[in-house]
């Protein structure tokens, strides 16, 4: 063979090899789930065989967090890396990505993957600068505004071809998640010769509390009523559909998305494709009370924040700390555990680190250590803000939490200060005496948060 033919064979064998090397990632997102509303997280009465599988089979974390404590600022946090002290969209007001902000699937394109979203979006709609196909994304079929999000069936969809994202018509009244599942598995069975980025994001179980019946029958008795009772229906003629059942309807939701990310690691095993594909499922913030669920159903029923206080909306731990469990038999031993802190901005730099580059580290770090069984170099804070019902801010530092509350002139009006260590529910606020405490997360504070660049979000701080 002549010298540089060999060359040029061993330099593509060489590039296929480090091809090889490189993990398909599938990132799962549930739509308003609590921490607790799993049974490897200590969930009593949803069933979810698949995702606790899942856990025993990978890592699940105890400390991990979401961007925020409502949908859009919680995903633009995902995307771009920045906390919400950084972030352009840091609330649900109609406001999406710009072209400068790079984020994460435009990251793997660079690296060579094949990038694809299902499912809820909330980031940019059709005639702005966030939409899908400007933004990194290969392959696209969902929802791109919230709103959209919010019903559980119906006869239209967007899609992305021909380098564009417009609205299709579809034959029938379906169920969106039978879809996305069905969309993101077509998405997998296709992928043969480069690495590959799956975005799924559920809209489960956010209300509106529809499922199909095949999934709320286990949580009917023999007569067709719920298994939970005392239901209170919520009616027609609301923004959410009725719904005559909302607890049998949301345990329906939780354990449909089970069955559906079971699918997915049903279809890489039989693809032998499950050796090196990261998946993880995790939730964009704390449960919700909508559509008919209320506040005795989170806390009293299911227990869906499970040790935690507070739900979407809150700054307490229920409102942002989410379930997170990642898979990778590759290099990821099974049943293992972390409790290291960590949040969405840290899976920036963690993926694009495992795609064989150097990690784009913005707010966060990668944690591919804390996933090798590694020494993990720490945080030092982990920092939110959120707008909606007053401005608030919280920190994380060690085990001290901090949330400062403003009143309508948006002046300081309070800091609470917790022990998690010891305090994990957020009971008893300790700042009284703990002052100098206070004082020093309230810098932290101060530092982490730069001005908004949206008068959405302005505030005379």
């Amino acid at each position: 063979m002549k010298p540089f033919l060999l060359a040029l064979l061993l330099v593509s064998c060489h590039a296929m090899a480090q091809q090889q090397k490189q993990p398909n990632i599938i990132f799962i997102l549930a739509d308003d789930m609590g921490y607790g509303d799993l049974g490897c997280y200590g969930q009593q009465k949803i069933k979810t065989p698949q995702l606790d599988q899942m856990a025993q089979l990978g890592m699940k974390f105890t400390d991990f967090y979401a961007g925020s404590t409502v949908c859009s600022p919680s995903r633009a946090a995902l995307m771009t890396g920045e906390h919400t002290g950084k972030t352009y969209i840091r609330g649900n007001a109609p406001i999406y990505l710009r072209p400068q902000d790079t984020i994460l699937p435009q990251y793997l394109q660079q690296r060579g993957y094949e990038t694809a979203m299902v499912g809820k979006w909330g980031l940019g709609l059709q005639h702005t600068t966030g939409v899908p196909h400007k933004k990194g994304w290969d392959y696209f079929v969902g929802h791109l505004e919230n709103k959209e999000a919010h019903f559980q069936h119906g006869d239209s969809i967007w899609y992305m071809h021909n380098g564009t994202t417009d609205l299709l018509r579809l034959n029938k009244d379906i169920f969106y998640n039978e879809m996305f599942t069905d969309s993101a598995m077509a998405f997998i069975a296709r992928q043969r010769h480069q690495p590959f980025f799956l975005y799924l994001s559920f809209t489960l179980p956010h209300a509106e509390l529809r499922v199909p019946e095949r999934y709320l029958e286990p949580y009917l008795d023999a007569q067709g009523k719920s298994i939970f009772q005392p239901e209170t229906p919520w009616k027609e003629g609301q923004h959410y559909r009725g719904q005559p059942n909302p607890k049998a309807a949301y345990a329906a939701m939780v354990s449909s998305m089970d069955d559906y990310v079971g699918k997915i690691n049903a279809l890489l095993k039989q693809l032998k494709m499950d050796d090196n594909t990261i998946v993880i499922f995790t939730s964009d913030n704390g449960t919700h009370t909508e559509g008919g669920r209320t506040a005795g159903d989170v806390f009293d029923c299911f227990q869906s924040s499970g040790p935690f206080r507070g739900r979407k909306r809150d700054m307490y731990e229920g409102g942002i700390r989410v379930p997170f469990i990642l898979k990778w038999p590759a290099a990821v031993k099974a049943g293992s555990s972390s409790d290291f802190q960590a949040a969405f901005w840290d899976i920036l730099p963690t993926f694009t680190e495992v795609a064989g580059g150097k990690p784009v580290a913005k707010s966060g770090l990668s944690i591919l250590p804390s996933l090798k069984g590694e020494h993990q170099r720490p945080h030092g804070v982990l920092y939110w803000e959120f707008y909606e019902g007053g401005f608030k801010q919280a920190v994380r530092f060690g085990n001290w939490k901090a949330i400062r509350f403003y009143n309508n002139n948006n002046a300081p009006l309070r800091t609470e200060l917790y022990d998690l260590g010891t305090d994990p529910g957020e009971k008893n606020d300790i700042s009284t005496s703990y002052p100098s405490k206070v004082k020093e997360l309230e810098q932290l504070m101060n530092k982490e948060h730069s001005k908004p660049e949206s008068n959405n979000f302005h505030l005379g701080i």
